[in-house]
C-alpha cells in the first residue's frame, strides 16, 4: 500500500515538465510574421532592382543580371537624369503644389468635419451625404469640363489651375475620414470646455485638433503620396515644361529617352525619395490614423 501511494505521488520527469511548461506554438503570430515578411520582400525588391539598374553602365546591364552588384558605381546616371529630366524644376513643382494643397486641404477638412460632427445644423446629414458621393466621383469623368473651366478662368497651364481640382477632389474624402473621427470623441470633453469658458474655435484648436494628430498625420501622407504621383489632372491641365510636376517628367523621359535604363531608373529612384521622407517623418502615427474614422459615426 506504502509503494502504491509513493508511485503516485512521484514528480513528474523534467521532460515532460519542460513539455507541460511549454506554451502552445502561436501558428495565427507564426503565419502573420511570414506574411508581412513576404510583404515586406515585395515591396522592396522593386526599389532595390530600380536602385541597381541605375547605378550600372549600357554594357553591364546587359552583361550582370539586375540583382547584381556593378562593377563600377556609375554615379554619373544621376547627374544625366538630373539634367536631361531638368529634375529640380519638376520636383519644385510638385513639391510647391504638396505644400500647399496638403495642408490647405486638411485644414479646410478638419474645420468641415468639425462642423458636421460636433454642431447639430439642420441638413447636416444631407450634406455629409452629398459629401460622401463627392468622394466617390472618379477623376476621369470630369476632366473636359475641368479644362473648359480652368480655361474660362484663365487657369490654365498654372500651377494654381492645378491646386484647385486638387482640393476640390481630396477634400470630400478627408471630410468623410475626419467626420467619423471626431464623431467618436466623447461629449464630454467639450461639454467640459464650454463650462470653462472656452468657445467653439478654442474646443476646435486646442481639444479636437489634437486628439485628430494620429488621423491628421495618416491623411497627410496618402495626400501627399496621391499629389505627388497625380498625372491624369496634371497632363490635362498642364502645358508647358515649366510647369511640369514629376509624373510628367517621368513619362516624357521614358519616351525620348526610354532606352537610357540607368539615367531613366536614376530620375525614378530620386522622385521617390521625397515619398518616403515623408512617410518616415509621419510612421509614428501613420498605423494609429489609418483606421481613426473607422469608429463610429
Amino acid at each position: 500500500m506504502t509503494q502504491t501511494l509513493s508511485t503516485k505521488q512521484a514528480p513528474p520527469a523534467p521532460r515532460q515538465a519542460a513539455e507541460r511548461r511549454r506554451p502552445p506554438r502561436d501558428w495565427v503570430g507564426i503565419g502573420l510574421w511570414v506574411a508581412l515578411a513576404v510583404t515586406a520582400l515585395l515591396w522592396f525588391l522593386p526599389l532595390y532592382l530600380m536602385f541597381m539598374t541605375s547605378v550600372k553602365s549600357k554594357p553591364e546591364l546587359n552583361a550582370l543580371p539586375q540583382w547584381s552588384l556593378p562593377q563600377t558605381w556609375e554615379w554619373g546616371n544621376y547627374a544625366s537624369a538630373i539634367e536631361i529630366g531638368d529634375f529640380w524644376v519638376t520636383a519644385g513643382n510638385s513639391l510647391l503644389i504638396a505644400a500647399i494643397k496638403v495642408p490647405l486641404g486638411l485644414a479646410i477638412a478638419a474645420a468641415t468635419a468639425f462642423a458636421l460632427a460636433r454642431i447639430r445644423f439642420r441638413g447636416g446629414r444631407i450634406l455629409l451625404m452629398f459629401i460622401a458621393i463627392g468622394s466617390m466621383i472618379p477623376i476621369q469623368i470630369g476632366l473636359g469640363p475641368l479644362f473648359s473651366t480652368m480655361l474660362d478662368l484663365g487657369l490654365l497651364d498654372s500651377r494654381m489651375g492645378l491646386i484647385l481640382p486638387y482640393l476640390a477632389f481630396g477634400i470630400p474624402y478627408q471630410v468623410f475620414v475626419l467626420y467619423g473621427f471626431f464623431r467618436g470623441v466623447p461629449d464630454e470633453l467639450e461639454e467640459s470646455a464650454r463650462i470653462d469658458g472656452a468657445s467653439t474655435f478654442r474646443i476646435f484648436w486646442q481639444i479636437i485638433l489634437p486628439l485628430a494628430k494620429p488621423a491628421l498625420a495618416a491623411l497627410f501622407v496618402l495626400d501627399f503620396v496621391a499629389t505627388w504621383n497625380e498625372y491624369a489632372m496634371a497632363t490635362t491641365l498642364l502645358r508647358s515644361q515649366d510647369n511640369w510636376t514629376i509624373p510628367l517628367a517621368v513619362q516624357s523621359f521614358s519616351t525620348q529617352h526610354g532606352t537610357d535604363y540607368g539615367p531613366m531608373n536614376a530620375f525614378i529612384f530620386m522622385s521617390a525619395i521625397p515619398v518616403l521622407i515623408v512617410y518616415l517623418l509621419f510612421q509614428r502615427y501613420f498605423v494609429q490614423g489609418a483606421l481613426a474614422g473607422a469608429v463610429k459615426g
